[in-house]
């Protein structure tokens, strides 16, 4: 069965894309940590980032380091923090999160963000890339 991120890749279920490889695809986390959360993922469906093969696990960190640039350029913020936990979907995802504090790493709390605020920073974040 299909994971809920290959439902977004395939178009099944809708997305804020960020950005789109042939490989990897970008798109905003709808329960967010803070403005501008983001999501990168391998299109390949593996559970486990130690579980990709080493082509696709440095492609994916370049894809994220790329993506993370951006979004630092899109959203103000202190740093953008990197995590990698994966027990939520079992689909290798990097979390990229615009730090204001440790308080938006925790995943403790979460921001409420009307649509056209997704699709405005989807596309600010997207038009630095």
């Amino acid at each position: 069965m299909a994971t809920i991120f290959t439902k977004i890749i395939s178009g099944e279920i809708p997305s804020y894309k960020v950005a789109e490889t042939e490989d990897f695809y970008a798109f905003l986390d709808i329960n967010p940590n803070s403005k501008g959360h983001t999501l990168c993922i391998p299109k390949k469906e593996v559970d486990q980032l130690l579980d990709l093969d080493e082509a696709t696990y440095n492609g994916l960190m370049q894809f994220s380091r790329r993506v993370g640039l951006a979004l630092e350029k899109a959203v103000p913020c202190k740093r953008i923090g990197m995590t990698v936990i994966g027990l939520e979907v079992p689909h290798v995802h990097v979390h990229l999160i615009p730090l204001h504090s440790m308080e938006d790493a925790r995943f403790s709390t979460k921001q409420k963000l009307e649509p056209e605020e997704f699709e405005a920073i989807a596309k600010k974040i997207a038009s630095f890339l």
